[in-house]
């Protein structure tokens, strides 16, 4: 029973990159085996375990054998006789094909040390065609080291999506690399390779326009590549991929307001506010604006945050008292309003 330390964990060594996980592969155990010696099974469709005191994951050498359509569609054999090569064999790309073992000794026989070297995604074989998730998976290594795709590589992704294989990616699986691609240093890297091989239109055809950078938190960026959009397109969008809320909701915040963000008076400057619930969540409405900053050249929100500053000082507590109902609502609103009028003329 040998433990190879394999995938990431090794190429990110390799690139000078810190490594906090750690995966192992087990050639010549059984589950058996790996019970008796103290380790915890946890996997459901493959034999993995966790190690009694490091709690790293140890799967078994394993093969796959497509049996069916989508990511899901794989009849998996674990068992002694697996070799680390064939295990090796099935993963996507070559610089995530290699391991080292105990002594540290490189293990490569697909070229991922080349590769890293060179700056290219290459896929490890033609089992690639077989997954799916693997379009989206090499999209978003574009998007986090900023390596060139090779061509081989991708003339299968735009294969897979011609073939309609990607017609069975699963919604949640497709925003779970996307979400985490839109983390990485350059997201628009993940979308030129979507592009490329014809999968951005077969999955987000309502996007037109891919924006040039993004920066800031996941649900900014993902405004930013929703605003252009309508709001039934948002909608649409955030539907089919089973986006989360917090994402959803900032996205079709920026469809309802982006064109009244110019807002110049306090009673335009006070809807404004009052639509975006930017009183009860500011934090949200400082996000919209982060976005509307990349996404609008010459944007400057100055004045929508010292409007919101302003009105936010008001004394809603002391205004509620010897009023009641609506008329609480309508003498705070009027106060927010002046409140704003008085901060403009201010700065005038």
């Amino acid at each position: 029973m040998k433990a190879y330390v394999v995938g990431g964990a090794v190429r990110d060594e390799l690139l000078g990159l810190p490594v906090t996980d750690r995966d192992h592969v087990v050639v010549g155990a059984t589950p058996e085996a790996m019970a008796a010696a103290g380790y915890k099974p946890v996997g459901r469709d493959f034999p993995v375990f966790l190690h009694p005191e490091t709690h790293e994951e140890y799967a078994l050498a394993r093969t796959e054998r497509k049996s069916g359509r989508g990511y899901r569609g794989f009849t998996v054999y674990a068992a002694p006789d697996v070799t680390l090569e064939a295990d090796l064999a099935r993963r996507d790309l070559t610089i995530n094909a290699m391991a080292r073992d105990a002594s540290g000794a490189l293990v490569d026989p697909f070229g991922g040390e080349r590769d890293l070297r060179d700056g290219v995604l290459r896929h490890v074989g033609p089992a690639f065609v077989e997954d799916p998730v693997r379009i989206l998976r090499v999209a978003r290594f574009a998007a986090r080291f900023g390596f060139r795709i090779a061509e081989e590589t991708a003339a299968l992704m735009k294969q897979m999506v011609d073939c309609g294989e990607a017609d069975h990616l699963v919604p949640e699986r497709a925003w779970q690399e996307l979400a985490r691609g839109l983390d990485e240093p350059h997201p628009e890297r993940m979308f030129e390779a979507l592009e490329r091989c014809g999968l951005r239109a077969r999955l987000l055809p309502e996007l037109k326009a891919i924006p040039a950078r993004f920066a800031g938190p996941r649900a900014v960026r993902f405004a930013l590549l929703a605003w252009p959009l309508g709001e039934g397109e948002v909608e649409s969008l955030c539907a089919r991929l089973r986006v989360p809320n917090e994402e959803r909701e900032l996205a079709r915040l920026a469809a309802q307001l982006r064109n009244s963000l110019d807002a110049a008076g306090a009673p335009e400057l006070f809807q404004v506010l009052k639509r975006a619930d930017a009183f009860r969540r500011p934090e949200r409405f400082e996000l919209l604006l982060q976005a509307a900053m990349q996404a609008v050249p010459g944007f400057d929100p100055a004045r929508l945050r010292r409007a919101l500053a302003a009105a936010g000082a008001v004394d809603a507590g002391a205004l509620a008292r010897g009023a009641s109902g609506q008329q609480i609502a309508a003498r705070v609103e009027a106060e927010r309003e002046r409140a704003i009028a008085a901060a403009l003329q201010r700065q005038v």
